[in-house]
């Protein structure tokens, strides 16, 4: 088949969950002798990546208009090039998959999380999502949730069964550590936290939490956002020196601090199957985990869930235990991403549903 990515900022990854989303599945289907296109908004030297053909178009660099005008820009380019099956990535871009489906292109849309839950969105934005909603229920040849929660809300709220697809992630160590020693960290002498920098991800709250600690050991908060100037600022706005706020961090530096953590902290509100979170327990991190529902289906029992008010208590509780009892829990969060969360797992069930999609 010939395979159609639309909806994220493209690939290599380098901005979050959909884009490494993207990634992953391009080039594991090219693996098994597939055609893959992903459309990107982010310039790259080449026109292929890992085998997988790269459209870069142009997009409007705004907060409420860069999704969706680089998703019209895909979609007419789609139907003037087109191909066997497209996937949309972002229930915001449900509005555009009905035009496929009318040149006879099958469409599924993964819609992510409830997006319109997202404390950046004004009242305006909030309304497109929620109609995105329920565009997306009508619109898609068949819609797709990351986790049982957001497909049972689209269930009661809609009426609309989704197939539930989780997201993927590697699994194991790695042995290197080069960009330790360059962010001033020693291994297992630092909490971290990976995420965009947004209000509803909670690196303001992870970082204050902290910052009530009495220990020596650092906390790694890792990320940015192109829109949230000010919130980014509130963040960055401590003078304390265990505290290390270096940006975001991608490829090799990325895996490596997963691997040599003290324990991972996860604080997201809103969102499925929250990417990061099931890469360190993929990388056997100690993981806390502010506990959503969501959230708590991923961990399945294989992490520590924590309250808004509870986390500088649970880092404490991480302190005292002993090397053997973090890496117990570390153990378990390894093998519940083996059991539920492989990326080839992943990829078999997006190649069946496209062939399904495509009879």
């Amino acid at each position: 088949m010939h395979i159609a990515i639309l909806g994220t900022r493209g690939i290599p990854a380098n901005y979050g969950g959909f884009e490494t989303f993207a990634e992953e599945l391009s080039w594991r289907l090219v693996r098994r002798g597939h055609r893959v296109t992903v459309y990107c908004r982010n310039p790259h030297p080449a026109r292929t990546y890992l085998g997988v053909e790269l459209v870069q178009l142009p997009t409007i660099r705004h907060k409420y208009l860069d999704t969706l005008a680089h998703s019209a820009l895909s979609t007419l380019h789609l139907l003037l090039h087109r191909a066997d099956v497209a996937l949309y990535c972002n229930a915001a871009n449900a509005v555009f998959t009905w035009m496929p489906r009318v040149l006879g292109i099958p469409v599924a849309l993964n819609v992510d999380g409830i997006e319109r839950r997202r404390k950046k969105w004004n009242r305006l934005a909030r309304a497109w999502y929620r109609l995105s909603e329920r565009m997306a229920t009508v619109f898609p040849t068949q819609a797709i949730s990351d986790a049982e929660k957001i497909a049972e809300y689209y269930r009661e709220t809609y009426g609309k069964d989704t197939v539930c697809i989780s997201y993927g992630a590697p699994i194991g160590k790695v042995e290197t550590r080069k960009i330790l020693p360059a962010l001033g960290l020693e291994p297992g002498r630092y909490f971290l936290y990976v995420t965009r920098f947004e209000p509803e991800n909670n690196p303001l709250l992870v970082r204050e939490a902290f910052e009530k600690l009495a220990t020596d050991v650092k906390l790694a908060l890792i990320g940015d956002a192109p829109y949230a100037h000010e919130y980014i600022r509130r963040v960055r706005d401590t003078s304390n020196p265990r505290v290390v706020i270096p940006g975001a961090i991608y490829g090799d530096g990325y895996h490596e601090l997963q691997t040599h953590c003290l324990a991972y902290v996860h604080a997201t509100e809103v969102g499925g199957t929250h990417p990061a979170l099931i890469e360190a327990m993929g990388r056997g991190c100690l993981v806390l985990y502010l506990n959503t529902p969501e959230n708590a289906e991923v961990a399945g029992g294989a992490g520590i869930p924590f309250e808004s008010g509870e986390l500088a208590a649970k880092m404490e509780e991480v302190l005292r235990m002993s090397a053997e009892e973090r890496a117990e829990w570390g153990a378990k969060a390894m093998e519940r991403v083996k059991e539920r969360y492989s990326w080839d797992a992943v990829t078999k069930a997006y190649e069946d549903l496209f062939v399904e999609l495509t009879k």
